[in-house]
């Protein structure tokens, strides 16, 4: 073979690093790529489920933590107090009706709502023309009945005269004895004649003296030292005693105001007259003003099947800051401390004791602390178990000694100290109870005094 047909054949065998041979076809490449497109469009459905998934499980495991945080507080010191709470209404101690006794029209009206009148002071007064024209006309008929008993009495002097003759004249036989019996007879008709006379005139100064009261009830005076309150009877106006007294002026002697609080059935048990009590006003919730139960009255009000029972207490008003119909918020105290440590209610864990504290426990935590605060409503003192969260983080179960608890507050009186961290919850089922229980603490009480 010769070197030019060597060099041909070695020319035509392939080699590996020639580039291939590629023929490119535009229809084709524009379909690949369209082919490309459409598979990535089906992963995007896949994408968007495992990022909502995954989504889905960050917000529900990583909010249970947070629901399942423990609810925690401090060991504060301060005051704490178990009572009774009613609503009541303030009323003077002492108040009176100044009336009208007579009839007429009120000529005069010397005081207004708000003027101070002391005792026997005048304050009205009603025209009087009628009743003194009713005097003088009383004073007329016993003048006249006067000057009839002195003709009656001249008549018994001459009946009495002519007795003596008449018998001087029987015993000289010189007139019949029936003449004698006639003259006893007409001497004894004129005894009566007087008599009758005199008890006319009797009842007449009784009219007279009748008609000058009631000419004196024409002037009001205050019958007590105090305040003008009210005024129903207008000046002018007239008056009708006959069938109703009608009230003129109301007067309250409102140096002393008097509470009047509703309290439950249920309550009134727990209440007892000389306890100490106090109450705060609408529009100065922060202050106390304070008295001793005075009265429970026996007769209920009931409303809407609610019986409800009065209990009273008097309170000084020296200002006159306190008004009549005022509404009060009233406190009965039971028992109270001052200066003391407090922690939640809801803080203390039971131990059982009988049925009631078994199913306490039975029913976990929550019905434990439920417990607590049923018992702590009554006010007496006992032992607790409470939470205390250590320096180091731990737990740690404690028995305290409680000693007043009411529904938002107890007093430990041993087994804590000021400051110390305890756990008033734990779980959500009881995160709303100790929120509630937090809440109730911020609302302070009125400051003890």
């Amino acid at each position: 073979m010769s070197k030019t047909a060597k060099t041909a054949r070695a020319d035509t065998t392939p080699r590996d690093d020639a580039a291939p041979n590629i023929t490119f076809i535009p229809g084709a490449v524009q379909k690949a790529k369209r082919k490309r497109r459409t598979r990535s469009w089906l992963w995007l459905p896949v994408v968007v489920a495992i990022a909502g998934a995954a989504y889905y499980g960050w917000v529900r495991y990583g909010e249970e933590p947070a629901a399942a945080a423990m609810v925690t507080d401090v060991v504060t010191r301060g005051d704490i107090e178990n009572s009774v709470t009613a609503v009541g209404t303030l009323d003077a101690v002492n108040s009176v009706d100044a009336g009208a006794q007579v009839s007429g029209q009120l000529k005069a009206l010397h005081v207004e709502i708000g003027d101070r009148v002391t005792q026997d002071q005048l304050v009205a007064e009603i025209d009087p023309a009628t009743i003194e024209n009713r005097i003088e006309i009383d004073q007329a008929e016993l003048a006249n009945l006067q000057a009839q008993l002195i003709s009656k009495k001249a008549q018994l002097v001459l009946k009495q005269a002519n007795i003596d003759r008449q018998r001087n004249l029987v015993e000289a036989r010189s007139v019949a004895q029936s003449t004698l019996d006639q003259a006893i007879a007409d001497l004894a008709a004129a005894e009566a004649d007087v008599n009758a006379i005199e008890a006319q005139i009797r009842k007449q100064q009784a009219t007279l003296a009748g008609d000058k009261v009631d000419l004196g009830y024409t002037k009001i005076y205050a019958p007590i030292s105090g305040t003008i309150v009210a005024n129903p009877a207008k000046e002018g106006q007239t008056l009708n005693a006959n069938q109703t007294t009608p009230t003129i002026v109301t007067i309250a002697d409102l140096s002393t105001m008097t509470v009047k609080a509703q309290v439950s059935e249920a309550d009134v048990t727990r209440l007892k007259v000389g306890m100490d009590a106090y109450f705060t006003l609408l529009g100065q919730p922060g202050k106390r003003f304070v008295g001793k139960l005075r009265q429970i009255q026996p007769m209920p009000d009931t409303a809407n099947n609610v019986v409800l029972y009065y209990a009273l207490f008097d309170v000084p008003n020296p200002d006159g800051e306190l008004m009549m119909s005022m509404s009060a918020q009233v406190f009965f105290v039971q028992a109270a401390a001052r200066d003391v440590l407090i922690v939640p209610s809801a803080a203390l864990n039971h131990p059982a004791k009988g049925t009631g504290d078994a199913a306490g426990q039975g029913g976990g935590r929550g019905d434990g602390q439920r417990s607590g605060q049923a018992d702590g409503a009554r006010g007496e003192a006992g032992k607790a178990q409470v939470t205390v969260v250590t320096a180091s983080g731990a737990l740690e179960t404690r028995d305290v000694e409680v000693g007043i608890r009411n529904r938002v507050s107890a007093e430990i009186r041993s087994g804590l100290a000021e400051g110390e961290k305890i756990v008033v919850s734990t779980g959500s089922g009881s995160s709303g109870n100790a929120r509630d229980s937090r809440s109730l603490r911020g609302m302070r009480m009125p400051p003890m005094f």
